[in-house]
């Protein structure tokens, strides 16, 4: 048996392909310094991943090919979407799941500790400054 265990899933991805494989990769910085390129080729796969947030997000983002599934695990927050210049604000507390239709601008103000479980189809995703 070929079993992966990620030690620390905040730190990496588990990439479910296409073709029905898992794989992992290294988040964080390693992550993020590849090409536009390499990570629109990643895109191309679903992400899985969890993320740790004790401050508001600085960005917006928006993914125009796929749909985002938020897992709120704990904390507080409120995430904030904008669809076609209209916006709404869903507050989660303690836990929660929202899914964020694609190409829908999204961002997050934190009121207390957060961990979240995101599901991403990340191909062209899109980011800008709050």
């Amino acid at each position: 048996m070929n079993s992966k265990f990620l030690e620390s899933f905040t730190e990496d991805y588990a990439v479910l392909s296409k073709e029905g494989g898992i794989s992992t990769l290294e988040g964080g910085d390693v992550f993020w310094s590849q090409t536009p390129e390499e990570l629109d080729k990643i895109g191309e796969s679903w992400l899985i991943t969890e993320f740790e947030f004790d401050k508001d997000w600085a960005t917006w983002e928006m993914h125009p090919n796929g749909e985002e599934i938020v897992y709120l695990l704990s904390g507080a927050l409120n995430l904030i979407l904008d669809k076609d210049g209209e916006k709404q604000t869903i507050e989660l507390r303690k836990k929660g799941l929202v899914i964020i239709e694609r190409g829908t601008w999204h961002t997050a103000k934190v009121f207390e500790p957060s961990k979240m479980l995101v599901v991403t189809y990340g191909k062209d995703t899109q980011i800008k400054p709050v």
